[in-house]
Formats: structure tokens, sequence, C-alpha cells
């Protein structure tokens, strides 16, 4: 398994690399933001670790330009910034999970190896509906009443979530630990943010809602 780890501190790629050597992960590495790029579109990874400060081009331009390209390989990016509002942004890039320097390698592992299954079981094929809503797992398309919904990769992944546990009280540790697989402080509201996106895209325009608000208990999605 091929991994890609972009990061400019050579202390912080030596420890990395080592370690996910010593798991049997193929790694290469890449100093700046456009050698990671170029790396990225150039060869199939099972996994990219990018970090947000980088010489050349940022790690939020270099995720930005990967998803324009491939919208399936996971993406966790690492770095000291690590606010509510970087860890959105990173987010908004098209990152899949978010590590804040300093950690504790066992904790990248942890992440690398819950990225690399989620997105092994992601391929899974079909269409999934509720309602007259429809997601198609193959094209990466979503429809609503027969009109094309542009979703980001991360709110695609949160609107499949739900779609797969329609009817289901989800809390917004749920969501966290399923869709970001991320440790936050409880009082991040990246879980808000990102469900009112989504709500502003698939419910907005239409009367039927279907992603509802339980009080003081997280968000269904349900007819």
């Amino acid at each position: 398994m091929n991994i890609l780890v972009v990061e400019d501190e050579p202390n912080v790629v030596a420890f990395v690399k080592k370690g996910l050597q010593e798991q049997s992960y193929d790694v290469d590495v890449a100093y700046d933001g456009q050698t990671g790029l170029s790396l990225a579109l150039q060869k199939e990874y099972a996994l990219i670790v990018l970090d947000v400060i980088l010489p050349n081009s940022n790690g939020i331009q270099v995720c930005s330009e990967i998803r324009k390209h491939n919208l399936h390989v996971p993406i966790l990016m690492l770095t000291a910034l690590g606010t509510t509002e970087d860890v959105v942004k990173g987010l908004d890039a098209g990152a899949d999970d978010y590590l804040t320097k300093p950690f504790k390698f066992k904790e990248l592992l942890a992440r690398v190896r819950a990225l690399t299954r989620r997105s092994n079981l992601s391929l899974s094929s079909g269409k999934l509906t509720i309602a007259d809503l429809e997601v198609d797992l193959d094209t990466k398309v979503v429809t609503r009443g027969g009109k094309e919904i542009n979703l980001t990769a991360k709110e695609f992944s949160l609107l499949e979530y739900f779609i797969r546990n329609k009817g289901k009280v989800l809390s917004r540790l749920d969501l966290l630990e399923n869709v970001w697989e991320l440790n936050f402080d409880l009082s991040s509201n990246v879980v808000d943010v990102y469900v009112n996106y989504l709500r502003n895209k698939i419910d907005r325009d239409f009367d039927n809602k279907l992603i509802h608000t339980v009080i003081g208990m997280g968000y269904v999605l349900k007819v």
C-alpha cells in the first residue's frame, strides 16, 4: 500500500516515514506543494498525508487541485493549525481528516488505517435513495427531483452516511467518528457547519425537508 507524505519539515518526514515503513507501507515523500501535487496526479496512492504550510503551494491549494482530478484518494491534513476555522477550511478543500501537531505516531497510524479501510468500503457501487433524493455511489452524482446537486467531497461523505442510516438519529459524536473520524473537543461546531451546508443544497429549494434536528440528540435523515 503506497502512501504519499507531503511535508517540508525533515524531522517530521523522517518520523512519519520510518513509522509507516515499519508497518509495511511504501512511502513517497515530497518536500513542497508543487512536487506533492505532481506526484499525486502521476501515481495512484492509498492515502496522502498533507501538511498545510508548504513551500510553493500550500496544502489547501494542493488539496483543492487533487480533488479536481481525483475524488477518491483519502487526504489526511497534518498541521500545526488546529482551530475549528482551520479544520473547516481544510475539510472544505477536500481533506478527509485532520491531525494537529504534535502527535503520537500511534494516533497517526490509527487515522491512516481508518481512512484506508473506509476508502476500500466506499468503493461499493449502486445507488442510495430516500424520497426524491438519489445518491449514485459510482458517479458521485447527487440528484433531487431530477435536479443535479453539486457537493464537495466531504458533503458527499456526510450525505452518504446520513442516507445509509436514514431514520436513525445520529449524534454529533456519531458523525465526527464516522464521517471525519476526528477526535474533536465536542464543543467544536464543525458538524453543525457541514449539516447546514448540506441542508442549503438538498433541502432549501424543496418543500419536503429531509434533514431534521432532534434537539439535544443530533440529526436524522427522514421523509
